[in-house]
């Protein structure tokens, strides 16, 4: 009942955003020429592979241009998201992004798993997760298509896509460059400088990013008194620090051929990341979600880790080469050749405390090939594409682990062996989760001395799992529109696809001293050491994915459509290791374990108005999705697996739109609604009747933008906006406990410009303007040993900017 009466409601609602748009067509008249509502310029987009208006794209899709960015003051794709209906992207650091569309997450950093939702860089898939994450300057355009589109964007827009397009070079000269500073000394800085002919026309951006972490951390502060010794001196947590440049060079030799080099490098050397336990106190004993940390890692994290600080350090080389070629009237022939390959090193302290407890690191490397080639016809009736695309991947994610091994055993293993629990007890040491007192003294660095009865205090314990992904993937796809009728366009096209993926695993995992030759780790994880030997296996797979389209003018502007298009996440070739003996003998080795998690189906069903009437452009969607093998990611042995928890189901609406008041004001808002989640069905287990994680039933935003001139040289500018999401679920399956209420957070962006056509600018601006605490994570790995760990959102940022053209 409560799905037939969405349908009806969205139906209502379609046919009254049409009567009110004419409504304000006849009420906001322009006054004088200057204020001409419809001197607005079409929206381009390339969703489809052919430049469209926006309205003519008989799919869901949401455009976020440049301009709207800088007028907003966002230059992060999770500022973005918050604007566009369907979309979530959380992004704990720059390493372990979180693209979200209606409710379907992928996050997974496991080299072996595939993703759901594809991230396209100038028209290369780059979405593998630790090096998919894109700084944004010099932005044409970004790009949301939503629902399945493997027949556009490959195999891994099993629920949509993201498509990232940068400025392009154009003939004559110009520049110009901004630079902003704040609160916690908020430094950041950005230009652009273009030059060049008809025939050759080169451009090169630059930003660079620089924020103090917002939450202090006290390892190692000379400064706070009787804090636990031995810490290694820290930074301040979620901070930035980060750096980008991008060249770019179009030759167009005559009127046929356009071709697009563009060369990028993104990094970062950001400060830790602020996991936050809920039991584990820091020094003085403060233990909310907001407070400082005393997050310090492995005393020997440069030896066990691979760095001596809490922090990332990542490298991102891109290199992109189109080529369109006008082989003849209405037939062109386009190349898409990308390399992308990243380096992402992360020190992280997953159990949120002051303990040497859990320290891990994140070391992912990987390299991704990328070759498309296509032929597209546009004729009067018919406009056809058919063409073919190879994509290559090389991937690795080695997650080193570092503790003390008996602070390990009486905070962790302690719980679940008796034996150990009662010696330690005994000797009047709290174990567990008490193994932290409550003013952030660590009584648990007693339990070495006690079980080795006094042959040793400190005992340090290392220990790695590596997984490994090559995965190949052949497609060849086409897509054929026909219009029997000026009013009516169909559509269809598939992708059929065949994929190589081999999978490696390997792991280190040393017996314990104070366990008489047993793993430690092993101890309480059941995990396997194979003593280095890497494991492989090896799976091929075949699909074919169709969509299904139609398209029918209301009006000049006005378009209904319709689509069916079946998605597909690829099955997960899960290898890793168990041992060979029980727990209770020695580690003395493994044999390989293969999980092969079946793929995940999606059937997508959806409909839509969209248009401009007037002053008023809107767009208003309804869809509803189907899953078979819905596949979610867990927490288990300190690293992320798939499981699959059977069927899901996902039905909602998206709605934005953007009103042309006068000349001096325009607004603007969105507004999604999903009910999904996985089925409540007895075969689902633990899953069976549990929300999507990191996706809220309900988002929002709005703002306006004012532009009022001050005198014949300057125009007062200013853009107020805010967005509201209701509550979210950070894991499966559900836990109130990991989960974060509604907020809603206000912006502004405001200031002057002066000179001839506002060359310059001056002005200031506010995000999360009235302070709103909230989260932006919770569980984590530390959630695996059941001491969960929280993510502060980012508290109120402020500061002032100015900028230049010429």
């Amino acid at each position: 009942m409560r799905r037939a009466t969405l349908a009806a409601l969205l139906t209502s609602l379609s046919q009254v955003a049409l009567a009110q748009a004419a409504t304000a067509q006849a009420l906001i008249q322009p006054k004088d020429d200057e204020s001409k509502a419809d001197d607005r310029a079409d929206v381009i987009v390339t969703a489809q592979k052919r430049e469209e208006r926006i309205e003519d794209v008989p799919l869901t899709v949401s455009v976020m241009s440049g301009t709207r960015m800088a007028n907003l003051g966002v230059n992060s794709l999770s500022e973005v998201a918050s604007y566009i209906p369907g979309l979530q992207v959380q992004e704990q650091s720059a390493n372990n992004p979180g693209f979200v569309i209606r409710g379907i997450s992928s996050d997974s950093g496991s080299a072996q798993q595939g993703a759901r939702v594809t991230i396209y860089y100038n028209g290369i898939d780059v979405s593998r997760k630790q090096g998919a994450y894109q700084d944004l300057y010099d932005i044409e355009r970004i790009e949301v298509v939503k629902g399945p589109q493997a027949t556009l964007f490959g195999t891994a827009a099993a629920v949509g896509a993201i498509s990232i397009v940068s400025a392009r070079p154009h003939a004559g000269t110009e520049g110009g460059v901004q630079a902003t500073y704040g609160n916690f000394n908020r430094t950041q800085v950005s230009g652009y400088l273009n030059a060049g002919t008809d025939t050759l026309a080169g451009r090169i951006a630059f930003a660079y990013k620089y924020r103090d972490g917002y939450v202090r951390n006290i390892a190692g502060d000379p400064n706070v008194p009787n804090q636990n010794q031995g810490r290694v001196d820290q930074e301040d947590l979620n901070g930035q620090d980060q750096r980008g440049v991008r060249g770019s060079l179009r030759w167009t030799p005559n009127s046929s051929v356009t071709a697009d080099l563009v060369l990028t490098y993104d990094g970062q050397r950001n400060p830790g990341t602020a996991f936050k336990s809920r039991v584990f106190a820091p020094t003085g004993g403060q233990t909310g979600d907001y407070g400082y940390a005393e997050l310090s890692g492995s005393p020997f994290s440069a030896e066990a880790l691979g760095r001596r600080k809490l922090g990332l350090t990542r490298n991102v080389y891109d290199a992109n080469l189109t080529v369109a070629v006008d082989v003849a009237p209405g037939i062109t022939f386009t190349t898409v050749n990308g390399y992308r390959r990243f380096d992402a090193l992360e020190i992280f302290d997953a159990d949120g405390g002051p303990a040497w407890y859990l320290e891990f690191g994140e070391d992912a490397r990987g390299d991704q090939w990328s070759h498309e080639g296509r032929f597209t016809f546009d004729g009067a009736k018919l406009r056809a594409a058919f063409g073919w695309n190879a994509f290559f991947e090389n991937g690795q994610q080695h997650v080193p682990f570092s503790t003390e091994e008996g602070t390990y055993l009486a905070c962790s293993v302690a719980r679940d062996f008796a034996p150990i629990r009662r010696i330690l007890n005994g000797a009047g040491l709290p174990t567990g989760t008490a193994c932290v007192a409550a003013d952030g003294t660590i009584p648990a660095t007693r339990a070495t001395a006690i079980l080795s009865r006094g042959t040793a205090t400190v005992l340090p314990y290392s220990a790695s799992f590596t997984n490994g992904g090559r995965n190949n993937t052949y497609s060849m796809f086409a897509d054929t529109t026909w219009t029997p009728t000026p009013a009516l366009e169909l559509s269809a096209g598939a992708r059929i696809l065949i994929e190589d993926r081999r999978s490696r695993y390997s792991s280190v995992m040393p017996d314990s001293r104070l366990l008489a030759g047993a793993g430690l780790f092993t101890s309480l994880l059941a995990a396997a050491n194979t003593k280095g030997q890497i494991f492989t296996a090896q799976r091929s797979y075949a699909a074919i994915l169709p969509r299904f389209n139609a398209l029918y003018r209301v009006g000049t502007d006005v378009n209904l459509y319709a689509t069916i298009s079946k998605g597909r996440r690829s099955p997960v070739v899960q290898l890793d290791a168990q041992r060979i003996v029980p727990l209770t003998v020695a580690n003395s080795g493994a044999i390989p374990r293969l999980q092969v998690v079946p793929q995940e189906d999606v059937w997508n069903y959806e409909g839509g108005i969209k248009g401009r009437v007037g002053p008023v452009s809107a767009a208003a969607s309804i869809f509803y999705q189907r899953y078979r093998g819905f596949q979610v990611s867990t927490f288990e042995n300190g690293l992320t697996v798939t499981r699959s928890a059977g069927s899901a189901n996902n039905i909602g609406v998206e709605l934005e739109g953007d009103v042309a008041v006068h000349r001096w004001l325009s607004l603007f808002a969105t507004f999604a609604y999903i009910d999904g989640g996985i089925a409540n069905d007895a075969a689902n287990g633990v899953f069976a009747g549990n929300r999507f994680r990191l996706q809220p039933d309900v988002t929002a935003s709005g703002g306006a933008t004012l532009r009022i001139p001050v005198g014949d040289a300057a125009t007062f500018y200013a853009t107020p906006s805010a967005n509201y999401r209701s509550k979210v679920f950070f894991e499966l399956p559900n836990s109130e406990a990991i989960s974060q209420g509604g907020y809603t957070l206000v912006n502004l962006r405001a200031g002057v410009e002066f000179g001839e056509q506002g060359r310059f600018h001056v002005g200031g601006f506010a995000r999360n303007l009235t302070g709103k605490r909230y989260l932006i994570d919770a569980g984590n790995t530390g959630g695996t040993f059941d001491t969960p760990t929280f993510i502060a959102g980012e508290p109120r940022f402020y500061g002032v900017e100015l900028g230049a053209r010429f």
